[in-house]
């Protein structure tokens, strides 16, 4: 619309000027007609040309000469049809002539300022393109790291389930298939977390227990949670399955290198706009070095965490009085 608008508007504004030359309506208009839509088309020429080739840097002589053959072209066309169409007015053809030149720089002046538009216009574009591109390449990438990370939280656990199972079916069967219907909806539950769409705390909370409830099974009385979080802050988001590989290294630190009763503590709070996770486990400092033991549970949800939000702050670990402690905060959008 805004092309067609432009040309209206250059035809009426070069029929005013050859009116203002003394030529009639008729010859005045038809001058016009002609030359702007010739114009017009070799404008749509060289810009449909410049979408599909450009030229290289440092070579816009090329353009130059490119857009000189054409509006070579373009008066050769136009001064033909004008000397066909127009034939009863007898001064016309002398000025026709004579305006070769002026025609000749002014159509090129067009069609270079076109090729201008267009390069730039269509570089662009492909800069657009080549952003969303690489966009979509980083998505990719990430989706697949992501991805990576989770299924690494699983085999280790998995065989050290099977292999407590194996361990009670002889002397306890019945817990035996227990923690097999245990196991199997923790599997179910994680299957169904595989598009890495947020969750809610309650519904973490829910599958975390029954991750504990298996290691339970394993441990026997030596291990004893305590879960508690603030109201509201049940319905608060995070990515799924976070909080498992961090209890994880609790109980990885808490009981297999201690003897008796170990308490994992597991508390969320709201603040600002964050969910703040603390999860807490004793150490004996005498057989366990917790600052150097994280392992690739820590390192793969600080490294999830970065990858999600971008920041590489929201994963703290700290060891006092035999208390190990991780804080994971979850940025609230």
């Amino acid at each position: 619309m805004v092309i067609v608008q432009c040309i209206v508007a250059s035809i009426l504004s070069q029929t005013a000027i050859l009116l203002w030359f003394g030529f009639t309506f008729q010859t005045s208009l038809l001058d016009s007609a002609v030359s702007i839509l010739l114009l017009a088309i070799a404008c749509y020429l060289i810009g449909n040309n410049l979408k599909y080739y450009r030229p290289e840097k440092n070579r816009y002589l090329l353009m130059l000469m490119y857009c000189s053959i054409l509006a070579t072209l373009w008066l050769l066309v136009n001064n033909w049809v004008l000397d066909s169409i127009i034939l009863n007015d007898p001064h016309y053809a002398e000025f026709l002539y004579n305006s070769l030149p002026i025609r000749f720089f002014i159509g090129l002046l067009i069609i270079g300022l076109m090729a201008m538009v267009s390069v730039v216009w269509y570089t662009q574009e492909d800069q657009k393109e080549t952003e969303k591109r690489k966009l979509e390449a980083e998505t990719l990438a990430r989706d697949a790291e992501l991805y990576n990370l989770r299924q690494q939280l699983q085999p280790h656990f998995l065989f050290n389930s099977l292999n407590s199972i194996t361990a009670l079916i002889g002397s306890r069967p019945e817990e035996a298939r227990k923690m097999i219907h245990q196991l199997s909806d923790f599997l179910r539950g994680t299957l169904k977390k595989e598009d890495q769409q947020p969750v809610s705390l309650i519904d973490e909370l829910e599958h975390l227990q029954l991750y504990l409830d298996i290691e339970k099974v394993r441990f026997g009385h030596r291990l004893s949670t305590e879960i508690s979080y603030n109201e509201a802050c049940k319905s608060k988001l995070l990515p799924p399955m976070l909080l498992q590989p961090i209890v994880e290294n609790a109980i990885k630190f808490g009981l297999y290198d201690t003897t008796g009763v170990v308490t994992i503590s597991i508390f969320a709070e709201c603040l600002e706009n964050e969910l703040q996770i603390t999860v807490q486990n004793p150490y004996d400092p005498d057989t366990t070095r917790p600052k150097h033991g994280t392992g690739f549970g820590l390192s793969g949800v600080k490294r999830r965490l970065h990858l999600l939000f971008g920041r590489t702050d929201l994963l703290e670990t700290t060891s006092y009085s035999h208390i190990f402690t991780t804080i994971v905060k979850i940025p609230q959008v």
